[in-house]
């Protein structure tokens, strides 16, 4: 099957395909550098810092898919309207986009910075390290309006093919982060590069300088991507109304909904995940939240096919192009299964180098290497149905989703974690199985939507 797929392969087409994928990969990419960094930096600083660091990013992910969800309305809407050629209700979309930042950003502003001192014990984090991953937590939220103005103004700005304005931005946003990290984290010391030494100034805040450079960070992302668009020549907000709008808002907000409850159950999953592995101990903590940082570099190929698979099967459905829909299919499965197939092997080589990267404690390297090896087989099946989903994505299919992830993160992942660590006994291992078991049971429904095509509502 695969080869006949490889038969089908339009040069021309592969073309758009990567002029859209390869700017967001880029971002992914480095953002999961920075990650990496951030990780190794704090790392140093020993395993008690990366855990209070890594207890609570599961939360993160809950916020940030929350809103990530309601961009994916907008997506769908304005990709759309740009395959069908109304350019007007594409504009009109992007002021309500600037509506649904304020209103958002404004919520989970009051909402993390007043939950800040419970998070980490709602999380079952060490008592030693709770005030730590507090501040820690509060720190990083201050700017919430700036970050949720990078999440929906990049979805927007993708929609409409451009992918480049995130990625220039997302770059500049990480390595400031990395300069900061540089002179906040450690103290002031002296260095030799290329056999000068000379004294680098250093604040010495440990945790918390981490978490202002992040802050700094994302408030400069926001303030950027702000600018942008609202300078576009063809999606500037300006002149649009921000009160709201019913005739685009239902619509988007009719994608968004599921998908929201789809990202909001499967996100707060991830915090009943992570805390079910703090209860592990600080080990099994640290392993885990390495684990997760390394393994999301191998995931980026994923990621950055679905932005464009969800983007370019929006403009096809727009236009009503039945047959684009169609290639478009047979030039995403196979490339991206190429590229997961490339990717998973090269998390399964590379796990126990990987993670000495950022521990030098052994038990949280062979504990964290064996979980990537596990992981590593699922890759192609996870690269497969996250397309599926970007199809499904683009043409406002969020229904399905939401139903398959809600029952493979709770019924498979949840349920199976806590009958096996919390009643069973067993390590992080038996965790990490049941996530694989959950991305099994989501690749077994995504195929079955792709053989009924519900990707594409004009052949189904």
């Amino acid at each position: 099957m695969l080869k006949s797929y490889f038969k089908k392969l339009n040069p021309a087409m592969i073309a758009v395909i990567w002029a859209l994928a390869w700017p967001t990969m880029l971002e992914q990419a480095m953002q999961t550098a920075v990650q990496y960094i951030d990780t190794a930096m704090v790392g140093a600083l020993g395993t008690a810092a990366t855990a209070a660091v890594g207890s609570t990013s599961t939360v993160n992910w809950l916020i940030s898919s929350s809103i990530s969800a309601m961009s994916i309305g907008f997506l769908a809407f304005i990709a759309k309207a740009r395959g069908a050629g109304d350019d007007e209700k594409a504009r009109r979309a992007v002021g309500q986009s600037v509506l649904a930042v304020l209103v958002m950003g404004a919520f989970f502003t009051v909402l993390t910075l007043s939950l800040s001192k419970m998070v980490p014990v709602w999380m079952q984090v060490d008592e030693n390290i709770r005030e730590t991953a507090a501040q820690y937590f509060f720190i990083v939220y201050v700017p919430m309006l700036p970050r949720t103005a990078s999440i929906i103004f990049g979805t927007v700005l993708r929609a409409s093919g451009d992918t480049k304005t995130p990625m220039k931005i997302g770059i500049i946003m990480n390595l400031t982060n990395v300069v900061l990290n540089f002179l906040l984290i450690y103290e002031t010391r002296v260095l030799k590069i290329f056999g000068i030494e000379f004294t680098m100034f250093g604040a010495g805040l440990g945790v918390i300088g981490a978490a202002i450079a992040s802050a700094f960070a994302f408030t400069l992302g926001g303030i950027l991507i702000t600018i942008v668009l609202w300078k576009h020549p063809f999606l500037s907000p300006k002149g649009q109304k921000i009160a709201p709008d019913g005739e685009i808002l239902l619509p988007c907000l009719k994608v968004a909904f599921p998908n929201m409850l789809q990202r909001f159950g499967t996100s707060l999953g991830f915090v009943a995940f992570a805390s079910m592995i703090n209860s592990l101990g600080e080990v099994s903590t640290a392993a885990h939240t390495i684990a997760n940082t390394v393994e999301s570099a191998f995931y980026i190929p994923a990621f950055g096919m679905q932005t464009a698979a969800a983007t370019l099967n929006g403009n096809a459905y727009g236009a009503k192009d039945k047959q684009r829909m169609h290639d478009l299919a047979n030039m995403f499965i196979p490339i991206e299964l190429t590229l997961m197939i490339i990717s998973g092997g090269s998390l399964f080589a590379f796990a126990p180098a990987l993670m000495n990267v950022f521990s030098d404690s052994a038990e949280v390297i062979a504990l964290g290497s064996t979980v990537l090896r596990m992981v590593a087989v699922s890759e192609p099946f996870y690269g497969f149905f996250i397309i599926i989903e970007g199809l499904m994505q683009g043409v406002g299919r969020t229904k399905e989703p939401f139903v398959f992830n809600i029952i493979g993160m709770w019924g498979i992942r949840i349920f199976g974690t806590f009958i096996f660590t919390q009643l069973l006994n067993f390590d992080l291992r038996a965790a990490w199985g049941c996530m694989i078991a959950h991305n099994m049971f989501l690749f077994l429904m995504f195929l079955r939507c792709f053989i009924k095509k519900k990707w594409n509502p004009l052949e189904e």
